[in-house]
This record gives structure tokens, sequence and C-alpha cells, in this order.
């Protein structure tokens, strides 16, 4: 008798696991990095963004204020994209 009063605590308590993971959200393991773009980045975005009054904001925030993606503002500032825009900034920063 105590065999089948151990497997019926041992299955309530597998049940009881299962409904927590099940109501658990998924996680898909990435990080928030802010909005979707809403829009192309033009050049006056990444003037801002590299130059302007973005220059000092993270990835994220400059995204959120211009309505661009992360992954936007990341390949601008890593002169993946607007390569011009990009080069006047590390002149820039040679000269300061």
């Amino acid at each position: 008798m105590t065999n089948l009063k151990e497997a019926i605590a041992k299955i309530q308590e597998l049940e009881t696991r299962i409904a927590q993971l099940e109501a658990k959200p998924a996680s898909s393991g990435t990080r928030d990095r802010g909005p979707t773009s809403t829009r192309e980045m033009t050049e006056a975005d990444a003037r801002a963004i590299m130059l302007g009054e973005h220059k000092d904001s993270s990835h994220k925030k400059a995204a959120e204020a211009l309505g661009l993606s992360y992954g936007q503002v990341y390949s601008a500032r890593g002169g993946y994209t607007f390569k011009g825009v990009y080069k006047e900034m590390k002149d820039a920063e040679k000269q300061a």
C-alpha cells in the first residue's frame, strides 16, 4: 500500500510541475533590443546617431527616439552602413 501512495504522490507532484511549466510564458532566450523599425534609416538619422543629439545615447534609446531598430543603429555606429558619416565620426574622434 505504501508504494501505491508514493506513486500517487509522485504523479501529483509531476502534474503540478507540468502545470507550472505550461503556465510559464515561453522565453525565446533573446534580449529585448527595443522596437522594430518603422522606417528606413536616412543619412540625417545616421548623423544624429553618430554626430548629433543621440551620439551619447545607447543603441536602444537612440533607436526608440528615432523609430528605428537596434540593428539599424548598431550597423551605422559600427560602420557597416552610412560609411561616409562613420568616417566623419572617426575623424571627429581623432580631432577631439
